[in-house]
Protein backbone atom coordinates (compact mmCIF):
# COMPACT_ATOMS: atom_id res chain seq x y z
CA UNK A 1 0.00 0.00 0.00
CA UNK A 2 1.25 3.41 -0.86
CA UNK A 3 1.43 6.34 1.54
CA UNK A 4 -1.30 8.19 -0.39
CA UNK A 5 -3.58 5.19 -0.19
CA UNK A 6 -3.03 4.83 3.58
CA UNK A 7 -3.59 8.58 4.08
CA UNK A 8 -6.80 8.39 2.04
CA UNK A 9 -7.98 5.38 4.06
CA UNK A 10 -7.14 7.24 7.30
CA UNK A 11 -9.25 10.24 6.21
CA UNK A 12 -12.15 7.97 5.32
CA UNK A 13 -11.91 6.23 8.70
CA UNK A 14 -11.77 9.57 10.52
CA UNK A 15 -14.88 10.78 8.64
CA UNK A 16 -16.58 7.47 9.39
CA UNK A 17 -15.75 7.74 13.12
CA UNK A 18 -16.87 11.36 13.34
CA UNK A 19 -20.10 10.51 11.52
CA UNK A 20 -20.66 7.58 13.89
CA UNK A 21 -20.09 9.73 16.97
CA UNK A 22 -22.47 12.43 15.72
CA UNK A 23 -25.06 9.80 14.83
CA UNK A 24 -24.90 8.32 18.33
CA UNK A 25 -25.04 11.79 19.91
CA UNK A 26 -28.10 12.79 17.87
CA UNK A 27 -29.78 9.45 18.59
CA UNK A 28 -29.22 9.91 22.34
CA UNK A 29 -30.43 13.49 22.18
CA UNK A 30 -33.55 12.46 20.28
CA UNK A 31 -34.24 9.57 22.66
CA UNK A 32 -33.76 11.80 25.72
CA UNK A 33 -36.12 14.45 24.36
CA UNK A 34 -38.71 11.82 23.45
CA UNK A 35 -38.55 10.24 26.93
CA UNK A 36 -38.85 13.66 28.59
CA UNK A 37 -41.77 14.65 26.36
CA UNK A 38 -43.60 11.39 27.07
CA UNK A 39 -43.16 11.91 30.82
CA UNK A 40 -44.49 15.48 30.62
CA UNK A 41 -47.42 14.32 28.50
CA UNK A 42 -48.26 11.58 31.02
CA UNK A 43 -48.06 14.05 33.93
CA UNK A 44 -50.31 16.48 32.07
CA UNK A 45 -52.76 13.70 31.31
CA UNK A 46 -52.92 12.69 34.98
CA UNK A 47 -53.39 16.29 36.09
CA UNK A 48 -56.07 16.89 33.46
CA UNK A 49 -57.99 13.72 34.40
CA UNK A 50 -57.87 14.51 38.12
CA UNK A 51 -58.82 18.14 37.50
CA UNK A 52 -61.89 17.28 35.44
CA UNK A 53 -63.02 14.74 38.03
CA UNK A 54 -62.59 17.27 40.84
CA UNK A 55 -64.57 19.84 38.84
CA UNK A 56 -67.39 17.30 38.50
CA UNK A 57 -67.26 16.47 42.20
CA UNK A 58 -67.30 20.17 43.11
CA UNK A 59 -70.44 20.74 41.05
CA UNK A 60 -72.11 17.71 42.63
CA UNK A 61 -71.11 18.93 46.10
CA UNK A 62 -72.56 22.34 45.30
CA UNK A 63 -75.82 20.68 44.23
CA UNK A 64 -75.94 18.70 47.50
CA UNK A 65 -75.40 21.89 49.49
CA UNK A 66 -78.14 23.72 47.57
CA UNK A 67 -80.55 20.81 48.02
CA UNK A 68 -79.90 20.68 51.75
CA UNK A 69 -80.07 24.42 52.34
CA UNK A 70 -82.58 25.86 49.90
CA UNK A 71 -84.80 22.86 49.15
CA UNK A 72 -84.56 21.29 52.63
CA UNK A 73 -84.37 17.98 50.77
CA UNK A 74 -82.82 15.44 53.13
CA UNK A 75 -82.38 12.84 50.37
CA UNK A 76 -80.63 14.98 47.74
CA UNK A 77 -78.97 17.12 50.41
CA UNK A 78 -77.75 14.24 52.56
CA UNK A 79 -74.54 15.21 54.40
CA UNK A 80 -73.14 11.69 53.93
CA UNK A 81 -73.13 12.26 50.17
CA UNK A 82 -71.24 15.50 50.74
CA UNK A 83 -68.68 13.73 52.95
CA UNK A 84 -67.92 11.33 50.11
CA UNK A 85 -67.55 14.21 47.64
CA UNK A 86 -65.33 16.18 50.02
CA UNK A 87 -63.10 13.15 50.58
CA UNK A 88 -62.72 12.46 46.88
CA UNK A 89 -61.98 16.12 46.17
CA UNK A 90 -59.28 16.14 48.85
CA UNK A 91 -57.74 12.91 47.55
CA UNK A 92 -57.66 13.92 43.89
CA UNK A 93 -56.49 17.47 44.59
CA UNK A 94 -53.07 16.11 45.56
CA UNK A 95 -52.57 15.11 41.93
CA UNK A 96 -53.32 18.58 40.55
CA UNK A 97 -51.17 21.15 42.36
CA UNK A 98 -50.13 22.21 45.86
CA UNK A 99 -52.40 25.28 45.71
CA UNK A 100 -55.44 23.22 44.71
CA UNK A 101 -54.57 20.71 47.43
CA UNK A 102 -54.30 23.48 50.06
CA UNK A 103 -57.65 24.98 49.04
CA UNK A 104 -59.27 21.52 49.06
CA UNK A 105 -57.96 21.02 52.60
CA UNK A 106 -59.56 24.34 53.59
CA UNK A 107 -62.83 23.17 52.02
CA UNK A 108 -62.55 19.86 53.88
CA UNK A 109 -61.87 21.62 57.18
CA UNK A 110 -64.69 24.11 56.65
CA UNK A 111 -67.11 21.25 55.98
CA UNK A 112 -65.79 19.05 58.79
CA UNK A 113 -66.16 21.72 61.44
CA UNK A 114 -69.60 23.03 60.43
CA UNK A 115 -71.42 20.50 58.23
CA UNK A 116 -74.43 20.40 60.56
CA UNK A 117 -75.10 24.09 59.82
CA UNK A 118 -75.65 23.58 56.09
CA UNK A 119 -79.44 23.33 56.31
CA UNK A 120 -79.99 26.55 58.30
CA UNK A 121 -77.00 28.90 58.10
CA UNK A 122 -76.88 31.06 54.95
CA UNK A 123 -73.50 32.54 55.90
CA UNK A 124 -71.94 29.09 56.16
CA UNK A 125 -73.44 28.03 52.84
CA UNK A 126 -71.94 31.13 51.20
CA UNK A 127 -68.54 30.31 52.75
CA UNK A 128 -68.72 26.80 51.33
CA UNK A 129 -69.74 28.02 47.88
CA UNK A 130 -66.98 30.63 47.96
CA UNK A 131 -64.41 27.97 48.83
CA UNK A 132 -65.75 25.67 46.10
CA UNK A 133 -65.37 28.55 43.63
CA UNK A 134 -61.82 29.14 44.84
CA UNK A 135 -60.86 25.50 44.23
CA UNK A 136 -62.57 25.64 40.84
CA UNK A 137 -60.65 28.81 39.87
CA UNK A 138 -57.34 27.29 40.96
CA UNK A 139 -58.01 24.21 38.85
CA UNK A 140 -58.78 26.34 35.81
CA UNK A 141 -55.48 28.19 36.25
CA UNK A 142 -53.59 24.90 36.45
CA UNK A 143 -55.31 23.56 33.34
CA UNK A 144 -54.50 26.71 31.37
CA UNK A 145 -50.83 26.51 32.35
CA UNK A 146 -50.20 22.90 31.35
CA UNK A 147 -47.28 22.46 28.95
Amino acid sequence: MSADSMLNTGKKLRIFYITSIFSIAFAMLGFSYNAWRMEVTEDNSNIRTAAFEVLLQLSELQQIIYSAHYDKNSDEGNPRKAWVKIGLIADLSTLISPKVEADAVVLNTLWSENWQLVTDDEKFVQQLISQIDKVRTDINVVLKNLQ
